[in-house]
């Protein structure tokens, strides 16, 4: 018999489609995932997918194309009719498809995998009709027993003539895992549960549904039974419940005017509060005003919880919701030969914050450094470097090499233009004339420069755990691919000849006149960024596609999604600016202590310089730390994120070091000292000989203090604050979580002792604590912070 994760499970939902369904669409499937496909399989918590999953490890086992397909298991929602697989695929013509019903998903699986001894395609006619005829006989059964009855006297080891493990044996394996039979003397059976492909399949689907949300159980019983008393959809009921600011007054309640019944709102709270029954889960309902008030069983809470994190540990958190869908983020995007500033510093953490969000609720995530790295400036830059460049310098620095160059020439050009001369200036149209020519030196150059630039890049984003997918840029538009555009907007009517050049007149939006191209010709950023949007549609079949620029650029992003909607793209609506605001410091721009041009780099350096003085001061603990250097660029970093992510991204905020760097109060040190401490209880438990963390029913028994059931409350808020993330799309959500989530853990450390503390209580504090450390890791991880284990 195989335990399921859930105690009790039946089939709220076991209706296939006839045996006759008609093959045509799922060979159109197969078909249509004849390249490299993703196979996402999301369900609720009853039924569970062990059908479907059995059948795709089974399918699999011997069949020459098995590497072409990934399959991914995940929890949706709590309730759902039954599970769905999503057909994620390569092809722009059918990017992807949704089938629901265990058959049509079972049988899927046996069609895409070429294998000649499949359990349900290539069969002879007469054995799938047998097949079919069980799989009926176990949708259509009026209850457990008869089925149970039924395969318990078979006396042949298999349940068709066709005398092996086929659709019918895994869908009656299936029905008995759900309904709890066991048959320990049917071969088939027997069979099944050695087989390791089964085993597999079991372990995806119980380990994927122990992701459900433990707080998502208690509501949904409190939306069950409130939907039952009033005649509504639980669903609808379950987003109604809000939480008490006074934990006094219950853990959730149901503002009743929101279910809008006829009838006195207080009246219909009293009656209510009497109607529902008192549960294992929910212990007491009271009514308060138009209010119904639920306290929820917090021991059961604690128990299922802590299990639940311990045995989740990374994946802790983590949710379905986003399965199939595919996100672009173009985010950082420094200029060649410009300092990688503040501004581009705030891109790429928030960027890297919003990639990390959507991989933890199920999307596919393509992060995208759109460099700028084409224009007249590149022009001016190789005249600069021609007249001043170093190779030498350029090799060990390029971005600041060049930089440098950039503001000689740019001097050079101030100073000529004070003599009313433009000789610089037209040397650099004509050398980026030549670019856009395809001239083969200027090509050269401008590769090098670009090449260098981003090995550099490449340096600096690794020091602080950034990794892109894809390096583009402009220069991936030119003309040869900007003109084509330029021709659309004309044929569509929506380009305005204007003193020569051409716009789009969005004044009737309120958005002004758009620029896209010059009197000469010459193409815009503009338009290169539309020429770009139509790419990456096309190019990744992208559900969302964010830009993650400053505010500043707010006017260029709201032009750029009209034009495309007028251009007849409705994906426009799908495309979204992240803005955020300017850092600013006390004198009024950001700048180091050495008052240089602010690079990125400058930055990292000056807080681990910073950050390691502050760790001398305490030489008994710095002494115990191996490479202090690289604690200190960690927790330096920390600092810097999470100051940059406090607050609301779209603020402007002032760059503070000393606050920054404050290991008190709510900082970037603050929370990677909590997840180190946390690791040194453990790492303490186990040099002493404690016992290892306890989960067990018995042992979280003892775990009664407040200060305990406060921590494992703020435990278990962790995956609605990923779902919240999810939403807002704004840092500050996670970092503010997170700090009160720190704030119980010092609670707790107060009063909860391990060291010391007798094993019946060291055992169960100790998983307790570890849940904790756990989930300040994974929120960190979702920062984009790697995580101390010592500091």
């Amino acid at each position: 018999m195989l335990s399921s994760v859930f105690s009790g499970t039946r089939f709220a939902s076991y209706k296939l489609l006839p045996s006759a369904l008609h093959s045509r669409s799922l060979s159109s499937l197969a078909n249509m995932t004849a390249s490299k496909s993703n196979l996402f399989l999301s369900f609720g918590s009853n039924p569970l997918p062990y059908a479907e999953a059995a059948a795709f490890y089974l399918s699999a086992r011997s069949a020459p194309n098995a590497s072409q397909y990934d399959l991914k298991f995940g929890v949706s929602s709590f309730k759902t009719s039954q599970p769905t697989l999503i057909v994620k695929s390569t092809t722009h013509e059918h990017p992807r498809a949704t089938l629901e019903q265990k058959q049509i998903i079972a049988r899927y699986f046996t069609r895409i995998f070429s294998d000649r001894d499949s359990l349900y395609e290539n069969n002879p006619a007469h054995h799938v009709a047998e097949i079919d005829e069980w799989i009926d006989f176990i949708s259509s059964a009026p209850s457990a027993e008869i089925v149970e009855e039924k395969l318990g006297g078979l006396s042949t080891p298999y349940l068709t003539s066709a005398k092996k493990i086929t659709l019918a044996e895994v869908f009656a394996w299936d029905f008995c895992a759900q309904h709890g039979i066991t048959l320990k003397k049917a071969p088939w059976m027997v069979e099944l549960n050695k087989l390791p492909e089964v085993k597999s399949a079991v372990e995806k689907v119980e380990h994927a549904a122990l992701s459900l949300s433990v707080l998502d159980k208690f509501r949904y019983e409190i939306a069950e039974k409130v939907g039952a008393a009033v005649k509504l959809d639980p669903s609808t009921i379950r987003f109604m419940l809000e939480t008490p600011k006074d934990s006094n007054n219950g853990d959730y309640a149901i503002p009743v005017p929101r279910l809008k019944l006829p009838g006195n709102p207080v009246q219909i709270a009293k009656d209510l509060s009497q109607q529902i029954e008192l549960s294992n889960r929910i212990t007491k309902v009271v009514a308060a005003g138009p209010f119904v008030n639920f306290f929820i069983n917090r021991s059961l809470l604690r128990d299922e919880l802590v299990a639940q994190v311990l045995l989740l540990e990374e994946s802790f958190g983590e949710n379905a919701s986003g399965f199939g869908k595919q996100a672009v983020i173009d985010y950082s995007s420094p200029n060649i030969a410009k300092p990688f500033h503040a501004g581009h510093l705030r891109s790429t953490i928030i960027g890297n914050f919003i990639k990390h969000v959507l991989n933890a609720n199920g999307w596919d995530v393509l992060s995208m450094n759109y460099l700028g790295d084409w224009g007249k400036q590149y022009g001016l830059l190789a005249v600069g470097y021609l007249r001043h460049g170093n190779e030498e310098s350029l090799r060990k620095d390029p971005i600041r090499h060049l930089f440098e160059v950039y503001v000689k020439v740019n001097a050079e050009i101030s100073e000529e233009a004070e003599r009313g001369v433009t000789a610089t200036n037209e040397l650099a149209r004509s050398y980026f004339k030549k670019m856009e020519d395809g001239d083969p030196e200027a090509i050269a150059l401008w590769s090098k420069f670009r090449k260098l630039s981003i090995e550099k890049y490449e340096e600096i984003y690794s020091r602080i755990n950034v990794h892109f997918d894809t390096f583009s840029g402009e220069s991936e538009y030119p003309a040869s691919r900007t003109l084509p555009v330029i021709k659309e907007l004309r044929d569509l009517g929506l380009l305005v000849p204007d003193k020569g050049a051409e716009i789009v007149d969005l004044n009737e939006y309120g958005l002004g006149v758009a620029l896209v191209a010059k009197s000469d010709g010459a193409m815009l950023y503009l338009s290169r960024d539309i020429a770009a949007a139509i790419d990456r549609k096309e190019r990744y079949q992208f559900d969302k596609s964010f830009y993650v620029v400053g505010t500043a650029q707010a006017l260029h992003f709201q032009q750029l999604y009209k034009i495309l909607e007028l251009m007849g793209k409705p994906w426009a609506a799908n495309c979204q600016h992240i803005q955020f605001g300017m850092i600013k410091s006390k004198s009024g721009e950001m700048s180091t202590r050495k008052g240089r041009v602010v690079f990125l780099e400058d930055i990292l350096n000056q807080t681990q310089e910073m950050m390691h003085e502050v760790m001398q001061e305490n030489s008994a603990k710095y002494a115990q730390i191996q490479d202090p250097l690289k604690v200190a660029d960690l927790v330096g970093i920390s600092s810097v994120f999470i100051s940059d992510m406090s607050a609301r991204r779209a603020k402007d905020y002032e760059f503070d070091w000393d606050r920054m760097l404050s290991f008190e109060g709510d900082t970037g040190p603050y929370l990677q000292y909590a997840h180190a401490r946390l690791r040194s209880i453990e790492r303490n438990a186990e040099e002493s000989g404690q016992p290892a963390p306890d989960f067990s029913p018995e042992a979280l028994a003892r775990l009664v203090e407040p200060a305990a059931f406060d921590l494992i409350q703020r435990i278990a808020e962790y995956p609605d604050i990923v779902v919240e993330a999810m939403q807002t799309l704004e840092p500050c959500t996670m970092v503010q979580y997170l700090m009160k989530l720190c704030h119980a853990i010092s609670a707790a450390f107060e009063q909860l002792y391990v060291r010391g503390a007798p094993p019946e209580l060291a055992a169960p504090r100790l998983a307790m604590f570890k849940a904790a450390r756990i989930t300040v890791g994974n929120g960190l991880t979702l920062l984009g912070l790697l995580k101390l284990e010592r500091m």
